[in-house]
């Protein structure tokens, strides 16, 4: 999560200043090494040129007696002092705390994940064009992100990245661990294996004009110029229609691209006459006593599922302390498994959270609260507050927030039933990226710091709305937290009462 990446750049912090101690002590002592061999170098000229008048003074004598039997033991010692204890204790004790190759590996996936969602180019992450701080991206950083890719068996961003190392390389960049040869070993490869046999042919003859016993290379060429022939053959008895193999692992998935243009603001469906039924209001839910003199300001995101935003719903104050007790507790988030109905993580949801109740602060409690008297809803059936923080990269692919009935009771153990509804609060404003879009009615919802988005996942009579389904986009710029509060069946039987028709949306809480 963002705050554990905070506090790894304070521990980094921490050691550059041990590194720099280091150095100073490492400096100090050449030093006094410099002084010694500089007066030695003086004397030794002087008494190099007359020795025997040089030895004839007893001091002299005696000073290089004394010097070649103690002094030099004692530059040594010096010499063999070893300045790093410190510093190697230091980075002993930090690096239990240090990202492993797997965390490496999940930053590098994130980062193509967001070159994909938001269709960035390689060019513009590598020359620090995003919102924010310009952060440039050597060679060696995009070669080892085009590694992680080919480790993970994704050609396609191998390529992206590798041919971008190789750019950086031809422009001038160097490197004492990456050359030429080995990123067009990585390119020939995996172009081939997205059916790009001429490309990976010419990739190939050019590793061989660096290297002409490459023997892969060698091997490579042999076979691609077979391939090509036959593969022209095929070409011309099918009149050329020859087959292309798709470019991009995820471009048969529909729902994929639809939920990537929803987070790029794109394909979202808000039709002025849809916008003609969108209001902002004073709301008082049915003149409640917390609310008749200060109604909650309630905006209409969405017409049909309705979606609301509540603005200026808490304080800053509240909002802090709400991340300040979940910090501590923050885990990788878990998702339930369709199959078994158990709790896990999935690759689809990158996040960390936590679960806060009532009784453990007034502020969670008086967050309950609220969210009761706003919904006119029972929140003593909800399950507690989730508060998550999604980092650079963090997601949640579409999803439904409801039990579907050909899934195990996900639900069945707590006994309230199905979820209900679904209420999101926004505790962060995020620079770029970081939507909340519903895939199947295409809408989306941007995250604004201090409101809360409610919607209901089921019909009053009690069956999901699948048009709820939606999806967390992955943040590109910024951090983004959110807490959302899933409230459940059980006590809204008068409250939001049953209904025999299953497409009537109720939206009021007491009828």
């Amino acid at each position: 999560s963002r705050c554990q990446m905070t506090d790894l750049l304070f521990t980094e912090k921490d050691l550059v200043t041990s590194l720099k101690d280091y150095i100073r002590a490492e400096e100090t002592k050449l030093e006094q090494i410099r002084r010694w061999a500089d007066k030695l170098d003086v004397l030794a000229a002087a008494a190099t040129q007359d020795p025997e008048s040089f030895l004839g003074h007893p001091v002299n004598a005696f000073k290089l007696m004394k010097r070649l039997n103690t002094e030099w033991g004692e530059l040594e010692n010096l010499v063999l002092t070893d300045m790093s204890d410190g510093f190697i204790s230091n980075l002993t004790i930090q690096r239990q705390h240090f990202p492993n190759d797997d965390d490496q590996t999940g930053a590098a996936k994130a980062l193509m994940r967001l070159q994909d969602t938001y269709q960035l180019d390689t060019d513009t992450i590598s020359t620090g064009q995003l919102p924010g701080p310009d952060q440039l991206i050597i060679m060696d950083d995009c070669f080892d992100l085009g590694k992680v890719a080919y480790s993970e068996a994704d050609y396609y961003h191998t390529e992206l990245w590798m041919v971008q190392a190789l750019k950086q390389l031809d422009q001038g960049e160097t490197s004492n661990t990456v050359d030429a040869v080995t990123i067009l070993d990585y390119l020939s490869y995996s172009v081939y294996q997205q059916g790009e046999l001429e490309r990976a042919l010419d990739f190939t003859r050019r590793l061989l004009e660096l290297d002409g016993t490459h023997q892969r290379a060698n091997g490579n060429l042999k076979y691609f110029e077979y391939q090509l022939a036959k593969q022209k053959k095929v070409e011309v008895g099918e009149k050329g229609e020859g087959r292309q193999m798709p470019r991009h692992p995820d471009d048969y998935l529909p729902e994929r691209r639809k939920y990537e243009q929803l987070c790029r603001g794109e394909g979202v469906k808000m039709t002025p006459r849809r916008q003609s039924r969108l209001f902002c209001r004073y709301y008082d839910n049915n003149r409640h006593p917390r609310y008749m003199i200060g109604p909650v300001k309630q905006e209409d995101e969405w017409d049909s599922p309705r979606i609301v935003r509540y603005h200026d719903i808490v304080s800053d104050k509240e909002m802090e302390k709400v991340k300040e007790l979940a910090k501590p507790r923050l885990r990788r988030a878990t998702v339930h498994d369709p199959q078994t109905g158990k709790l896990t993580t999935a690759h689809y949801r990158v996040s960390k959270s936590a679960w806060l109740g009532a009784y453990e602060h007034p502020v969670i409690d008086k967050i309950n609260q609220r969210i009761e008297d706003i919904t006119g809803l029972d929140v003593s059936t909800a399950e507690d507050l989730q508060v998550a923080n999604y980092g650079v990269g963090g997601q949640y692919e579409p999803h439904f927030d409801f039990g579907r009935k050909d899934e195990p009771d996900a639900f069945e153990e707590l006994g309230t039933g199905n979820r209900i509804a679904t209420w999101l609060l926004y505790m962060s404003d995020v620079q770029s990226g970081g939507a909340t879009v519903f895939t199947d009615v295409r809408a989306a919802v941007w995250p604004k710091k201090g409101t809360a988005v409610f919607w209901y996942n089921l019909f009053p009579s009690g069956d999901g709305d699948y048009r709820t389904r939606h999806a967390a986009c992955p943040v590109l710029v910024g951090n983004k937290w959110v807490s959302n509060k899933w409230i459940h069946e059980r006590g809204q039987e008068f409250r939001r009462r049953c209904s025999l028709q299953e497409t009537t949306e109720s939206f009021s809480s007491v009828d």
